[in-house]
């Protein structure tokens, strides 16, 4: 089971620091976001990785080829003999990932990323796909239980989102209610899908295809588009604010989304 994340956005709204690096390498903790989302899924077993990449991508690429150095002290011997590295007390942080880098263009929108990398999945009947930057304390195994039983072509992870405003409810010209950002009934896309390879009909390699656009409308006007109601923990990063909001639970121990950290 295949696990397909769209990393070569540019990140405009977080120009801050995706002006220096891809929006993929910001830090939560120690850690990029990427890295989060990846542990995510690995903690479910599904450790076969295609990264669809683009804005900075050689970023990426360098910062995986060195990854050990980046999370790990280390002794670095060279010179005259051959450059050696031995590391102090090494961490191990990922375990049998297999991680494939594709280059999906620079400007390339979502659909198009997808269609691109049809190939790599050439025999998967069912694959997963999210974004590099959301976490959520989510149950793979049971969302593709859930969109193997709904037999649609794909299924996506709706979250209750928190309203960024207070509601008001007023009666006659006074406030009868007033709630500070409350959470919503209705449900936004989380980022977290499953997909069957009947999705590539739906897609185009074209740079301009995007996903959440046509190919999701056509799904939802057909019947072959499932929503996984995801009722814990998610939490998007598209600004600074959710950056800084993801760092400050991250520093007071309040990580939800860090499945994989013993309880």
């Amino acid at each position: 089971m295949k696990v397909v994340i769209l990393c070569g956005g540019r990140g405009m709204r977080m120009n801050e620091e995706t002006e220096f690096r891809p929006k993929p390498l910001v830090k939560i903790g120690h850690l990029p976001v990427l890295v989060h989302v990846m542990k995510i899924y690995a903690h479910w077993g599904y450790k076969d990785f295609i990264l669809c990449l683009g804005y900075r991508g050689e970023m990426i690429k360098d910062y995986f080829l060195n990854f050990d150095e980046h999370n790990n002290d280390f002794i670095l011997e060279m010179g005259t003999r051959p450059k050696q590295i031995s590391y102090v007390n090494k961490k191990s942080i990922i375990d049998d990932w297999r991680i494939t880098f594709a280059d999906t263009g620079l400007g390339t929108n979502t659909g198009g990323r997808l269609a691109r990398i049809k190939n790599l999945l050439a025999g998967e009947e069912d694959f997963f796909l999210t974004y590099a930057d959301g976490v959520a304390d989510i149950n793979l195994p049971d969302v593709l239980r859930y969109h193997k039983s709904k037999k649609t072509v794909g299924t996506l992870c709706g979250v209750n989102y928190v309203n960024p405003f207070g509601i008001i409810k007023p009666k006659s010209g006074l406030v009868a209610v007033f709630k500070e950002k409350p959470r919503s009934s209705g449900y936004i896309n989380g980022g977290f899908y499953v997909f069957n390879k009947a999705i590539f009909k739906y897609v185009a390699p074209d740079e301009n295809c995007v996903l959440e656009r046509e190919p999701l409308q056509a799904l939802s006007k057909k019947g072959q588009l499932s929503i996984y109601a995801h009722r814990g923990f998610w939490h998007c990063m598209d600004h600074m604010k959710h950056v800084e909001e993801l760092n400050a639970l991250y520093r007071s121990g309040d990580r939800s989304w860090m499945i994989w950290e013993p309880t």
